[in-house]
């Protein structure tokens, strides 16, 4: 059955009050999106920032009164009713939503030696490394600069029986690789249990053993020591982690920062300088990721 949305051009302080309104008039999803090219990099913690200008769109059923509804939204934005809404109704055709997706995430090639495979494909090097990953609700499918740049490090490295933490693992993708790499042990960290469980369904999908990938919150990780800490997340909680990420991280170990924009790096080098020596520093686009050894 074919949808409508209402697709209404906004600025960043009536936006919130246009997602309430559009909810009350009977839309069945509400979605924000930038509308001047705007990026977003990285919040402030705790805060959710919005675009100087937004746009709005409610999802209806298609038999909706698109008169009634549009004077209803009108009305309702009290503050702002005097000034007319810059409002359009489009209709889109219904779709297998999880199809399309699947259509537009292909193999990636991370190096010579390694590639990202959506489960449903086949490998296009069967030869090769090939990690089988369904990201399901969590965070990591290889096509976001900072996890590139972490896979191409560890296809680098020499993985031979090491222990690895995954610290912020999101689908599994960094740990799982460093196992098909050659790592004996990775272990997984994460505060969303959806990563939790999306890592453990991605190990099964490469048929590695359960015990070599365990998983937890930070709060219940084990005190274990690791010849290489991996953490791609933002730059804000890396700041904040860089004591305890150290103190994981064996003498002489590798140590593998990512999620973080080039404008960031003095951040990062100055809260981890105690305790590692920066050997490199790699970037994509406008992401980096950092590379130290434990002093």
């Amino acid at each position: 059955m074919p949808w409508l949305q209402l697709r209404v051009n906004s600025s960043r302080t009536l936006a919130p009050q246009l997602e309430d309104a559009l909810l009350v008039c009977g839309a069945l999803a509400v979605t924000l999106q930038d509308n001047a090219d705007q990026p977003i990099f990285e919040p402030a913690l705790g805060e959710t920032p919005l675009w100087q200008d937004t746009r709005v769109t409610g999802l209806f059923e298609a038999d909706i009164d698109t008169e009634s509804t549009l004077n209803e939204l009108q009305q309702s934005l009290s503050a702002g009713a005097e000034e007319k809404l810059d409002a359009h109704w489009h209709q889109i055709e219904d779709r297998d939503w999880e199809r399309e997706w699947m259509a537009h995430y292909q193999p990636i090639e991370c190096a010579k030696n390694l590639w990202i495979c959506p489960s449903w494909a086949e490998p296009p090097q069967p030869e090769a490394v090939n990690l089988m990953l369904d990201p399901g609700l969590a965070f990591g499918t290889g096509t976001h600069p900072t996890t590139f740049l972490c896979l191409q490090w560890l296809a680098s490295q020499k993985m031979s029986g090491q222990t690895v933490i995954d610290y912020g693992c999101g689908s599994g993708i960094l740990g799982i690789a460093a196992l098909l790499l050659g790592a004996k042990k990775a272990i997984g960290v994460d505060i969303d249990p959806q990563a939790l469980l999306a890592s453990q369904e991605n190990l099964a999908r490469n048929n590695l053993v359960k015990d070599s990938f365990p998983v937890y919150f930070p709060d219940a990780c084990p005190n274990h020591q690791a010849q290489t800490v991996l953490a791609n997340i933002l730059a804000g909680p890396l700041v904040e982690l860089a004591e305890a990420l150290c103190e994981r991280l064996q003498p002489g170990g590798k140590l593998c920062l990512s999620g973080v924009l080039a404008t960031q790096l003095s951040s990062i080098e100055q809260a981890y300088r105690p305790w590692v020596s920066i050997d490199n520093v790699k970037q994509k686009e406008e992401w980096i990721c950092i590379i130290a050894t434990k002093k």
